[in-house]
This record gives structure tokens, sequence and C-alpha cells, in this order.
């Protein structure tokens, strides 16, 4: 009889379940020939100014309604974008002109919300991030999907870039050596248009450090504990919709990931960082991810979520050199379109719902950290490697 560690009896749990999901997807697909995916969205603030543009250019996507209880943005959006419905609350959209997928763009502290209610109503969900505002309810979510035959996947869309691929396949190339290290950095002077980000659930590391702590599980595996550190540096903060606001969520943090066989890996985010860069990360030409080696190390040139190269350095004499893989059709807003695209034609995607929710994992056990000062061991898991 063999004898499976706590970790491989989860990491085998995790991979059944994907296989059952898989089946229910190709399931799907084989009823849904040369048809579009019928897609609702609610939320139609800033993010969906980003979304839409590239979902109406979908061979996938059928626009079927918007939503937001600001009714007069989904009205606006509907308008830009020929979508036929427009609906002030989720009740009426879920009640109105039928649809198969959900794009949740809200405030991130109703997205646990939101995405329940939707798979309750029979819909796959695509979210943005975080899935859910806990490790628990991000669970039960997936748990719920299963249970109804549905499909649940949460941004961001990291693992999608062919600079995610080429980092991966170094790595198992073995052209680092043997890996020791990494570290990943997200930061900027912090959001004006929304008081959420500032808000009990809100905070910099579900808004910017989810990219990296995903772009790290991914290329490195698993978290198996995290320590951190994290602090509010500036508690008043001015924004668009409420004025001045007393900041409850962290603005920055300092995280540390252990994933197993020596392996450290180090975030930092925060909404106080002056960077000439900006928001955007428009012009960046520098490394924000590291990972180091015996043999050597490799750098991400740009942002994880809009990369465009990696400087490769495997020689004592030589200067690093600057790959520039072909970028293809990545974009940080196409987790939604390949979702429907994956629900077309039954090939499972890249991005996995059990990857989200480590990564939301990882970021409570950052917070629980941050707040007792104790190392935290994490339970989750998904399907390793990525690519």
């Amino acid at each position: 009889m063999k004898i499976f560690t706590r970790q491989q009896f989860l990491q085998h749990t995790a991979m059944a379940g994907a296989a059952m999901l898989l089946s229910a997807l190709e399931g799907f697909a084989l009823t849904m020939p040369d048809k579009k995916i019928k897609v609702a969205v609610i939320g139609c603030g800033s993010v969906s100014g980003v979304y839409l543009p590239h979902l109406s250019k979908s061979p996938f996507v059928e626009l079927v309604s918007a939503c937001d209880i600001v009714f007069s943005r989904a009205q606006k959006r509907a308008q830009e974008f020929n979508i036929p419905h427009q609906y002030p609350h989720i009740d009426q959209q879920l009640t109105g002109a039928p649809f198969d997928l959900l794009i949740t763009l809200t405030d991130m502290q109703e997205h646990g919300r939101l995405n329940k209610q939707a798979l309750q109503n029979g819909k796959h969900v695509w979210s943005e991030k975080p899935m859910a505002n806990t490790y628990k309810e991000g669970k039960a979510l997936l748990d719920l999907a299963k249970s109804k035959n549905l499909r649940i996947w949460g941004a961001p869309a990291v693992v999608n870039s062919p600079q995610f691929a080429f980092m991966s396949q170094a790595i198992r190339e073995g052209k680092l050596g043997k890996i020791s290290s990494a570290h990943a950095h997200y930061g900027h002077l912090g959001p004006t248009w929304s008081a959420f980000f500032y808000e009990k659930g809100g905070g910099s590391l579900p808004d910017l450090g989810v990219y990296n702590i995903a772009t790290l599980t991914g290329l490195l595996g698993p978290a198996k504990h995290v320590m951190a550190m994290t602090s509010i540096v500036t508690s008043e903060r001015t924004v668009d919709n409420k004025g001045k606001i007393k900041v409850e969520a962290e603005d920055n943090t300092m995280l540390l990931m252990d994933h197993g066989e020596g392996v450290i890996s180090h975030v930092q985010c925060g909404f106080n960082y002056f960077d000439p860069y900006g928001h955007e990360g428009k012009g960046q030409q520098n490394p924000t991810i590291t990972i180091w080696g015996t043999k050597g190390n490799m750098g991400l040139i740009g942002y994880d979520w809009a990369p465009f190269g990696v400087d490769l350095a495997t020689s004592f004499t030589e200067p690093p050199v600057r790959h520039l893989p072909d970028p293809g059709t990545y974009v940080w807003q196409q987790g939604a379109s390949v979702i429907a695209e994956s629900l077309i034609t039954g090939k499972e995607p890249l991005i996995a719902a059990e990857h989200a929710l480590h990564v939301l994992e990882v970021i409570e056990a950052a917070r629980a950290s941050g707040n007792t000062g104790k190392k935290i061991q994490l339970q989750s898991v998904f399907k390793w490697p990525v690519v």
C-alpha cells in the first residue's frame, strides 16, 4: 500500500478535483458547438473600461447585460459596447436576460457575496481578484461550484504571459541551477478613484501583491509557510467617491514565502511608493521579479501583469541576455475572454481556481502573521508546475 504524506494527499486531492472539473468543462463544451458564451458583467467602473473593449472583440463572447448599483454607469457602458440589457442590482440581472458566465468587476469586498449568488443561480464565474474575502469563503465557493457542475475562476491571469512561460521553462531546464531565492515588488502612490482600496477587506495585498504572489507561486510552487509584516503608512486618504477617509487596510507589506526545499521568496507591495512608472507601469525597463539559483539569475522586465522581457544571466564574464518572447495575445485583462474560449472549446486554461484560492490563503496568512508575529502554515495546493 502506498503511503501519502499530508502534502502529497492534498496535491492528489487537488489534481483529482481538477480532473473532475475538466470533464465537466468538456461536457459543457459539447453542448455549445459553434456558439458564443453569453456574458453578463457586474461592476461598470474603471476596470470595466479595460475589460469591455477586450471582451467586445472576442469571437467567443456575446455581451448580454451590464449591472451596477450606480445605474447610470451600467447604462453608459451598455451604450458604449452595444450591450442590450442593463440592471441596477444583481437580483434583476440574474432573473433577467439569460447568460452563462458572470464577470465580477465590483469593489473587492463584494466579490465573495456576488460570486456565491451567481453560482447558486447556475452561472459560471470569472472574478477579478480576489475571488473572495477569506480563504474559507473562497473554498466554499469552489466547493459550491463543483457541487453544481459549474466553474469559477479568479484573476490575475499572469500565468498566461509568454514571459511567465519562458521563466518556467528556464527553471525546469535547470538553467539557473538549484533555485534558492526570489524577490518581487509592485507599488505606487495608491488609487484615488474609490475608497474600497483602503477600507476593511481592501489593501495593497489583494490589489497589488496578488500579482506577485500568483507569479512566484506559479514559478516556484505552492507556499508552505508565510511570514510577513504589514503596516499603515498613510492613515488618511482623500478619494473621489467619499472625500477624506480613515485608512483601515494595510498599505505597506513585506512578505516571505517558504516554497519548500530551501526556496524562499519575498514580495513587497504598497500604496506609498514613489514610482516614476506610475500605476500603469509604462516604460518600466527594470526587473520587478528576480529569481536566483546556483548557476544563474533571471529578471522579469516590466510588471508581471504587463511584462515584455526576461533578462537571463548565466555567465560570470558576459552580461545578461535580454529575451523578448513573442507577446502573442497576452494582456492582463484577458482572463475572462480566455475562460469564455475554454467553455466553448473544452480546453482547460492555465488559470486555475485552486491557484487563485492558494493566493488568497497567502494573503490571509500574511495578515495573520503581521498581526501575531508568527509563521503561518498553509493548507492549500494547486497543480504545479503550471506550464
